[in-house]
């Protein structure tokens, strides 16, 4: 059995632009399980409104770094951590660059490849996911937190994340070459989205453990 943990915020959780959440299998963790099969035991751990380093004083509890260790002491043994973070550090308030952002996603891979996981367990593989783009049409997005500038730094972030997967050893795929956000509130994505994610996310990882 592989065991995959996927980190991720509201696009991981499966935020549904129309309200609620996506079923299990149409989100991409449930989707990504459908595609890889019972050889594979991919977990959801997706939260809305989670950064990669940041505490929101707007949204408290979603700090990603914070979190982090948890998740890998309470799921471990690991195979592989997918790491898909991004879309809410472009928050205005939180006054981060690109640069700063994947920063955080370096901080991120970090701790993960240097976490204590105790006697007999492996430290698991990357896969560094660069989120999908938010929505130019700011006049819809529904979130206070995000203005006119938030879709240019997600745009900014895949060649950065790139950089810091191929620093790291880490595997790295763009979400936004796949998937694109719904046109109802900018920033999630409908189920042709999510499926489309899964897909290339199964490559990548089939390509890794199934060469």
């Amino acid at each position: 059995m592989i065991n995959i943990l996927c980190f991720g915020d509201s696009n991981t959780f499966g935020t549904n632009p129309k309200g609620g959440r996506h079923a299990w299998n149409t989100r991409w963790p449930g989707r990504l399980q459908v595609l890889l099969g019972p050889e594979y035991y991919v977990i959801e751990e997706g939260m809305g409104g989670r950064t990669t380093v940041w505490d929101d004083p707007l949204e408290p509890g979603r700090c990603g770094i914070q979190a982090l260790p948890i998740a890998l002491q309470s799921h471990k043994p690991l195979d592989l951590v997918i790491l898909a973070l991004g879309t809410n550090d472009c928050k205005v308030h939180l006054n981060a660059t690109p640069k700063i952002i994947a920063k955080g996603m370096e901080n991120l891979c970090n701790l993960v490849q240097h976490f204590d996981y105790g006697p007999g367990y492996k430290v698991p593989q990357i896969l560094v996911v660069s989120p999908i783009h938010i929505g130019e049409d700011m006049d819809h997005c529904p979130f206070a937190s995000f203005d006119e500038t938030s879709p240019a730094k997600s745009r900014n972030l895949a060649p950065l994340y790139g950089q810091v997967a191929k620093s790291l050893g880490c595997m790295y795929i763009d979400a936004a070459s796949l998937a694109q956000a719904s046109s109802l509130d900018q920033l999630h994505m409908d189920a042709k989205n999510h499926g489309a994610l899964a897909e290339g996310i199964m490559t990548v990882v089939k390509s890794f453990f199934e060469p």
